[in-house]
């Protein structure tokens, strides 16, 4: 059954990845009972398939062979179960939870069974062994994936190894950026590269220049749903101040409720972004602003619209006359207040940014040990540098569903070079942990993306015939295996959060020509 919805082909996805995500930690890789109904592709690599190779002894070998006979016999059942007809999605669940104990119970079992040993060696067999995870092409899976090849995670620290490791990091990092430890970049990012930092002031361009009335009249056409053809819609509802300069959403909803093709991203600090939008197709905030106003799918509706019905709110031509020393309302007008209003949308203070104050113990430890995973083993300092944590460039993560429902060629369709095939804008890393769901399409949480990352994220291979496909999309060479263990994913974590802001609440303006009541309003009763 073909399925179309953003989250679930989010459940396709993850669960795909997540079989190579979870070979480090058990024994048997199963077919997870969420990514596929009837059609579960069995593993690359059982431990039955390497017994041979164990030396284990009679005893051993009829006890594996008991498990194995087992996890068929759930593997049957599931796909028998869940592809029965009118299954209630209540029912679903019981069916992957009972799946997913039976084959967590096997695996205990198989924990209890090998010698370390073994245990060792079969970790061995299976990396020296394991192939490319695929699937069955299907009407809109139609191309080859595969997890980068892992590597083996890092050796977890003592507690107390943990905490020397912190205080020796502090006492580096509490040292002027200059003075850190070497970050961990390719050849190609040395050229660009800028240290982590605290912000700079904004800088206002000379055509649309700061001032506190123009600030102010953006503020309030960024609230105003009269902007959008539909009345309905205002800037503030893809981008909702209480949800991060974001809206939450997996990607956002436009005119007529139509669901939209990216998710919307956060409007903080985007003064420091210079191609606005995930493809880079707008140049300045006042370009982005007309766009979106005048897109048919977003707020749908255009010069002729805003100036009919903003030329008629005598509040507002007074406040045009103000700022722009005439009173007409156009569309260039309002794009500049906005984009004005949108500018002064910075970063308020943060753990990280107390620490490069010279607050040495603003972060935690965990913080601290993220931060240098952050720079060097993590790599992730490679598109995430400079006071936005983002080199503002467009890379290709392995995410472009090329030739499927969901595919989306990005930064190509600006520039229509097949390099750009599949490349999005860097985010900013800055309040991460209030911008969620995270990527150009909204489908992964924070703990998802670390997975993905430490995996080396999705490779996409040809399919017969698209070997000599020039736009056939290639994976950024930044990205690899990193090998990252529980312990420094918590770490990395953890200094995500440290670059959580302030919360500071924005109270919607009033707007003009609209009629107040002269009475409080009773409450809605719920």
């Amino acid at each position: 059954m073909a399925m179309s919805k953003p989250g679930e082909f989010r459940i396709r996805f993850l669960r795909r990845f997540s079989r190579t995500l979870a070979a480090f930690s058990i024994l048997i890789v199963v077919p997870c009972p969420t990514f596929s109904q009837t059609n579960a592709a069995p593993p690359a690599v059982q431990i039955w398939d390497l017994a041979d190779q164990l030396q284990l002894s009679d005893e051993q070998e009829q006890e594996l062979n008991a498990i194995k006979a087992d996890y068929e016999k759930a593997v049957a059942d599931f796909r028998r179960n869940i592809s029965a007809s009118n299954v209630s999605p209540d029912v679903q669940k019981e069916i992957r939870l009972l799946y997913s104990d039976r084959v967590r119970s096997a695996n205990q079992r198989i924990g209890s069974l090998l010698t370390a040993e073994q245990r060792e060696r079969f970790e061995e067999l299976r990396r020296a062994a394991r192939r490319p995870i695929t699937r069955t092409a299907s009407a809109d899976n139609a191309d080859e994936e595969s997890a980068a090849t892992p590597i083996a995670p890092a050796p977890l620290l003592s507690p107390e190894d943990c905490k020397v490791l912190a205080a020796r990091l502090r006492a580096l990092y509490s040292q002027p950026p200059s003075k850190w430890p070497e970050p961990t970049l390719d050849e190609s990012v040395k050229p660009h590269y800028v240290e982590l930092g605290p912000l700079p002031r904004v800088e206002y361009p000379e055509s649309n220049p700061y001032t506190d009335a123009r600030a102010e009249l953006g503020k309030k056409l960024f609230f105003d749903p009269r902007l959008s053809g539909s009345r309905q819609i205002a800037c503030a509802s893809c981008h909702e101040p209480e949800l991060g300069w974001s809206d939450g959403r997996t990607v956002s909803f436009g005119h007529g409720r139509k669901e939209l093709r990216r998710n919307s991203p956060t409007l903080l600090n985007i003064a420091f972004v210079k191609d606005l939008f995930w493809d880079g197709r707008a140049a300045s905030l006042e370009e982005q602003v007309m766009e979106v106003v005048s897109n048919p799918d977003e707020m749908h509706s255009g010069m002729e619209q805003v100036m009919e019905r903003f030329n008629k709110i005598p509040e507002y031509t007074n406040e045009f006359a103000k700022v722009f020393g005439t009173p007409e309302v156009t569309l260039p007008r309002v794009a500049r207040a906005i984009a004005t209003f949108e500018r002064g949308i910075v970063s308020r203070p943060n753990d990280f940014d107390s620490f490069l104050r010279g607050n040495t113990n603003a972060l935690s430890d965990e913080a601290i040990r993220g931060l240098h995973l952050f720079r060097t083993r993590a790599r992730c300092a490679n598109c995430h540098h400079g006071p936005t944590l983002s080199d503002g460039r467009f890379h290709n993560l392995g995410l472009t569903y090329y030739g499927r429902k969901l595919e989306d060629l990005g930064r190509y369709y600006v520039t229509k070079k097949p390099e750009d095939v599949g490349a999005f804008r860097t985010p900013t890393l800055r309040n991460i942990a209030r911008t969620r769901p995270y990527m150009h399409n909204g489908l992964f949480d924070l703990d998802g993306v670390l997975n993905m990352y430490n995996a080396g994220m999705p490779t996409v291979r040809p399919r017969p015939g698209q070997e000599n496909d020039p736009l056939f999309p290639k994976k950024s060479r930044l990205l690899q295996p990193l090998g990252l263990n529980q312990q420094d994913l918590a770490d990395l974590k953890a200094f995500l959060e440290s670059l959580t802001e302030v919360r500071h609440r924005i109270r919607p303006p009033e707007l003009p020509g609209l009629s107040t009541p002269s009475a409080p309003a009773e409450p809605d009763r719920l």
